[in-house]
């Protein structure tokens, strides 16, 4: 019988993260290579996505950099086709790719809120679409969804009306899809961080009413990292998960207990 240890690993499964050339995404592919899956890092930013997944492969880690604009849903059709031709399979999807724009909503450009939804809220759905249609044919697969405490509290002081409102969608589409493809073997879960100590996030904190806020309402006084992230979407992606779907892990410091 295996052990408790050996559901958290990814043996030979193929586990895709989109917006993983940097940040929480590339912690999360780091933390699914490590757990030995055939990690494929799809970014808009090539550069930056075969530098991250070169540096993976140092390690001693399988990891590819596929190109993918999520706003394009015959984009996101052609890379689940690709990796399937390549690989037979594709078992986990990690939807991480997000924007998110500072703009006061009264003041906020129509243009603007089209693309906050068609990175955030829309890409997850073509993404989810086309290698949900791969999982369920395999009858297996597991989809992450990274949302954001955002979608649940309406942050202070910043300005984010769009923000809020993608995140808040995008948990639940994550329940309406969990509902919809759990007959076919496929879990469709989401993760929603609050203060991460990525590069954006650190830069809000040189705003001294920012910093103050967005410490002194968390419990537990600082950022959280992106492995501390990256740790529960293994655990999702897992079949030490196995009896999950249409959950939310809110991961947040303690923000939203308030």
């Amino acid at each position: 019988m295996a052990s408790v240890l050996d559901k958290f690993r990814l043996d030979e499964q193929v586990a895709v993260v989109t917006g993983g050339a940097r940040g929480i995404g590339l912690a999360i592919a780091t933390a699914l290579a490590e757990a030995k899956a055939k990690v494929v890092l799809a970014d808009l930013d090539a550069d930056t996505g075969e530098a991250s997944a070169a540096r993976l492969r140092q390690q001693g880690l399988e990891a590819h950099f596929y190109p993918l604009d999520v706003t394009q849903p015959a984009q996101a059709e052609a890379l689940a086709q690709a990796l399937v031709e390549r690989w037979g399979r594709v078992d986990v999807l990690v939807n991480n790719a997000g924007i998110c724009r500072n703009t006061p909503a009264l003041e906020t450009p129509d243009e603007e809120w089209r693309l906050v939804f068609e990175v955030n809220v829309h890409g997850v759905f073509w993404c989810s679409r086309a290698f949900g249609r791969r999982m369920v044919a395999q009858k297996r697969g597991s989809i992450v969804n990274i949302a954001s405490m955002s979608g649940r509290i309406v942050n202070k002081p910043q300005p984010q009306a769009a923000y809020n409102a993608s995140k808040a969608a995008v948990i639940h589409l994550t329940k309406s899809l969990a509902a919809e493809l759990a007959p076919y073997g496929v879990r469709v879960n989401a993760i929603s961080p609050g203060y991460i100590g990525t590069e954006m996030t650190k830069r809000g904190l040189e705003t001294p009413a920012w910093r103050q806020d967005w410490l002194g309402l968390t419990p537990m006084g600082r950022l959280g990292e992106p492995a501390e992230v990256a740790s529960c979407a293994l655990f999702l992606a897992s079949e030490a998960s196995s009896y999950l779907t249409g959950s939310e892990l809110v991961v947040d410091g303690g923000y939203t207990v308030w």
